[in-house]
């Protein structure tokens, strides 16, 4: 060993560049992993949310909110110079060890009533139908299928065939799920559904030739589905039939399947089917689908298939088919400068992605940024690369919320969402990426609770900072952008200063998902808020709600409060 130091120190003698070389490589290397470590991506908050005194000034309350900013015992308890992932990784590795203690190696009984409890916690999302019979000839569901013979669960089964679009999935065997709209086969007895999850020992998959089956509960109408087509409801006829939907057939032997085929042949974003006439056309002014009627109207049995509507000559039972509408996906940068820098702000996860979709589609603008994310500008963002004082663009996203950042703006749209909703959301995407969900550990661990403590009073000061200090603002909350999204759009695009032209926005509404959309069957099982938190964050809607009112605006929506 010491002669080869003796080598290595004559060598460096002869040729010292080399030597400081190496030595300044180490060192470059050195500074950038303690960079790494050190770095937070979030947004800068001057004042917010440590800084009480920043949201005090003439004209609107300070409540004393912000004095609860460090009101939860989890976070105040984490030592200074502890480690962020440590708890992850103790979470991680008890669940093994707890899953062997709890398993049960009763008999069929034990796990069917290990089974009827595992499925009491998925109501919220999946409704259980009971025990079929299923054959490997003629499937009882005929729609997709896949296999999974370590992983299976009832949830991960859920979750594939309600992002497919359909209605119902089925467990057999405890490790095949399987899809389809209808069931087609008769019951079989419970006892029969005795096959543990390969995945998931404490629920039951099925059996041998027999399916554990469950009726989908999406919350949201559009996410109602019938395969690649999207059910838009039940209408009226229009009184100009022939112009508002310009193409028609008549089917005798009518199904969904086939008027939604028709209509995707002839390159048509709807498919009305009214009786034995299948109808094609696009969302306008003649036919906006705007005034729903009750289902029971439209629902007559298809001459092909017993187990679906086909509306009426008066009724159209309507879906959206996969032809998408041009009318509205035009986009560029604005062919002069613009003459007022107009912010898109919002608390993280209150939907700002999803409103700059909105806008660019009903403007015909590319939406900037305040920030740069790489993953939206490869998603078809492409102002998210411009300086955010360009002026080519028709709004800036924005998450900032002090003085000095807000006054830069000349006007400005306030987008606000349900504070426990908006955390959760921006928790998964600090977690999982823009469509991904936060892990289990990170919800149990140490993540969430310190996440609430530092965000929750941020979501009030950022609003009461953009009241305050923004010149002239427009309020509008989510859940009214999701509950008529065509008159709270044509709001947002009259700040803007752009003609709203009503086809275009017509367009907007069959378009308005985007590509980033999570899974409306992705919750969890639990909720995560504790008393505690619950109290402080009412405080806060209670604090917004007031200053809302103390600018003669609407409050907050009623279903803040319920908690």
């Amino acid at each position: 060993m010491a002669k080869l130091l003796l080598k290595l120190q004559r060598y460096f003698r002869r040729k010292p560049v080399r030597f400081f070389t190496l030595l300044a490589l180490y060192l470059a290397a050195g500074s950038l992993v303690f960079l790494h470590s050190g770095f937070s991506g979030e947004p800068t908050v001057p004042g917010s949310p440590r800084s009480p005194a920043a949201a005090e000034g003439p004209g609107l309350p300070y409540l004393g909110v912000m004095q609860l900013s460090r009101g939860f015992k989890a976070a105040a308890t984490m030592p200074a110079g502890a480690r962020r992932h440590g708890s992850w990784f103790k979470s991680i590795s008890k669940e093994p060890s707890e899953r062997g203690k709890s398993r049960d190696n009763g008999g069929p009984r034990s796990r069917a009533l290990r089974g009827r409890s595992g499925r009491e916690k998925e109501e919220d999302r999946a409704r259980y139908i009971g025990c079929y019979e299923d054959n490997t000839r003629r499937r009882t569901l005929r729609g997709m299928s896949f296999f999974d013979y370590k992983k299976m669960t009832v949830f991960r089964c859920q979750d594939n065939c309600a992002e497919r679009g359909y209605l119902y999935a089925g467990l057999e065997f405890g490790a095949e799920c399987y899809c389809g709209h209808k069931i087609q086969a008769s019951n079989a007895s419970e006892s029969e559904c005795n096959m543990e999850c390969k995945g998931e020992r404490s629920n039951t998959c099925g059996g041998i030739n027999r399916l554990s089956i469950y009726r989908l509960e999406l919350a949201q109408e559009s996410a109602r589905r019938y395969g690649s087509a999207i059910f838009r409801g039940c209408f009226r006829q229009p009184e100009n039939v022939s112009i508002a939907l310009p193409a028609s057939q008549l089917m005798l032997n009518m199904s969904v399947d086939k008027c939604v085929d028709f209509c995707t042949e002839k390159e048509f974003p709807l498919a009305a089917l009214a009786g034995t006439t299948c109808r094609c056309g696009f969302p306008s002014t003649l036919f906006p689908l705007h005034e729903r009627e009750d289902e029971q109207l439209c629902a007559h049995k298809c001459a092909a298939e017993e187990f679906e509507s086909c509306g009426s000559a008066e009724f159209l039972l309507v879906y959206q088919t996969q032809v998408q509408d041009n009318r509205c996906m035009d986009r560029r940068f604005l062919p002069s400068r613009a003459k007022q820098l107009v912010a898109l702000a919002s608390f993280p996860g209150a939907g700002n992605t999803w409103a700059r979709h909105l806008i660019e589609l009903a403007t015909g603008f590319y939406t900037g940024s305040y920030y740069f994310d790489g993953s939206l500008y490869n998603k078809g963002f492409k102002g998210e690369r411009d300086h955010w004082r360009s002026g080519r663009t028709i709004c800036i996203k924005t998450h900032e919320s002090g003085q000095k950042e807000i006054e830069s703006f000349d006007s400005a749209i306030l987008l606000i969402r349900n504070p426990y909703k908006a955390l959760m959301a921006e928790f998964n995407r600090k977690y999982g990426g823009h469509i991904g969900f936060a892990a289990h550990a990170h919800w149990k661990g140490k993540e969430w609770p310190e996440f609430v403590a530092n965000y929750a009073p941020w979501w009030a000061t950022h609003t009461l900072d953009w009241l305050r200090y923004g010149k002239k603002v427009l309020v509008v909350h989510f859940e009214d952008l999701k509950q008529d999204l065509f008159v709270q759009l044509q709001r947002m695009v009259a700040l803007l200063g752009v003609p709203a032209c009503e086809d275009r926005l017509l367009c907007v509404e069959g378009q308005k998902d985007g590509n980033f959309k999570r899974s409306g069957l992705r919750k969890l099982e639990y909720d995560p808020y504790t008393p505690e938190m619950r109290k402080v964050i009412s405080g806060y809607i209670r604090t917004v709600d007031a200053a809302l009112k103390l600018r003669n605006l609407s409050g907050v929506p009623e279903d803040y409060f319920p908690r």
